[in-house]
């Protein structure tokens, strides 16, 4: 006889054959008993009008929701069959949870997307302003999204003039309220329109995805930016806005610049004029003085002056060479002062020079020719009275006369 299974180990055999049947089941039902644990994990059961299965929607599944889940609310899950071991129950561990307008409302967005981007839509962007003076804000007065973007606002940039239009951003009659406030900002002469709203599901957001929404936005002659809901939110008005910011407070970091970015810029400026200033001040200085210079040599005032200092400067080196030429004399003279005493060297000198005079006067053969006295000479020669032999032939000279002489024989 075969032996028995514990109920624990039938469950698990169940539980086995269950989920590799039904690895993944795509169930439509109606939401009942729906419970919101405090770990973050959903508990409901999925109902149609004859049956009823329980489910679970674990946390990490649970944070990525795009549908806020309601009592009675029609969805679509996704996921996979698994059993409960320790009470044997079955239930549909949920991956994905859509609401059954979901699929209807996904279809169209792709179809407005494509009917759009052939028309051309998409592909014409206008710059925004590096300064924005006048922005006008599209969205609720009443909202988070607000607030949140003139916080950033005031802390970025505060030269720029916010007007707050009031929009209905959720519901049947947000599209009409979105259509008719871009007109109306467009023809106010704004610098951008800022086109905005929080986040929210497919449903909350829809209004963003009208044809009328897109239409507006692409005939605004105003640069506009699309900032709806969260960064993974992607609507048709992200694609014919000029701009998709990810969040209503990237809009306003896109839009408008960091002051003290552009502090230090112009601190940068500033500093980088002056200096260059100072450069062509200095350059002009130079070309200036090399020109007052090229004018001084060309002036012949001036050329007169330099010539008058030249005379001046040789004036005084000329009497500072006569001024030591005469202290070398003071000094030679003092000299010979000491060396001769109070004698006076000139007057000795003159002395000498008179009695020498006088010598050479004594002694001038025609001083004594005048005296009666005559030269013996003999053949151009002067010869002594004693030199003349008997009977030779010589000559007597005086400074008148010259005539010839014998010596006679001594009787």
């Amino acid at each position: 006889m075969q032996k028995p299974l514990s109920v624990y180990e039938l469950n698990t055999q169940i539980k086995s054959i269950l989920e590799e049947t039904f690895l993944s089941v795509y169930v439509q039902g109606e939401i009942s008993n729906l419970t919101f644990h405090s770990s973050g994990h959903i508990y409901f059961s999925l109902k149609d009008s004859q049956s009823n299965i329980a489910c679970v929607l674990f946390r990490g599944n649970a944070q990525h929701l795009k549908v806020r889940l309601q009592e009675g609310m029609q969805i679509e899950v996704i996921g996979g069959l698994s059993v409960y071991p320790p009470k044997g129950n079955y239930q549909i561990l949920c991956k994905q949870i859509l609401s059954s307008k979901t699929g209807q409302l996904a279809q169209a967005y792709e179809d407005l997307k494509k009917k759009l981007e052939v028309q051309g839509y998409f592909a014409h962007k206008k710059p925004l302003p590096t300064f924005p003076q006048k922005v006008a804000l599209l969205t609720s007065s009443t909202g988070a999204a607000l607030q949140d973007m003139l916080k950033i606002a005031q802390k970025r940039w505060r030269l720029t003039q916010f007007v707050i239009i009031n929009t209905l951003v959720q519901g049947e009659q947000a599209k009409y309220s979105i259509t008719q406030n871009i007109a109306l900002a467009d023809s106010m002469g704004f610098d951008c329109i800022i086109l905005a709203r929080g986040g929210g599901s497919q449903e909350d957001l829809w209004a963003f995805n009208e044809e009328m929404v897109a239409d507006a936005i692409f005939q605004a002659q105003t640069p506009i930016i699309s900032a709806i809901g969260h960064e993974s939110d992607v609507l048709i008005s992200d694609f014919v806005a000029d701009w998709r910011a990810p969040t209503p407070s990237g809009a306003i970091e896109l839009l408008l610049p960091d002051q003290t970015q552009w502090l230090y810029a112009l601190q940068e400026m500033r500093e980088t004029l002056s200096h260059r200033f100072e450069q062509i001040l200095s350059n002009r200085s130079l070309l200036l003085s090399s020109l007052q210079e090229q004018y001084k040599l060309a002036n012949h005032t001036h050329k007169l002056k330099l010539q008058e200092d030249a005379c001046t400067q040789i004036g005084q080196m000329l009497q500072l060479k006569l001024h030591t030429l005469l202290q070398h004399k003071e000094q030679e003279l003092q000299a010979l002062k000491t060396l001769f005493g109070s004698s006076n060297p000139i007057k000795r000198f003159q002395d000498e020079l008179s009695t020498l005079r006088q010598l050479f006067i004594s002694y001038d053969p025609a001083q004594k020719l005048k005296n009666g006295y005559v030269q013996l000479t003999k053949n151009g020669k002067i010869i002594q009275a004693e030199e003349i032999k008997e009977r030779e032939v010589f000559e007597l000279t005086s400074p008148k006369i010259t005539f010839k002489a014998q010596r006679l024989p001594e009787s």
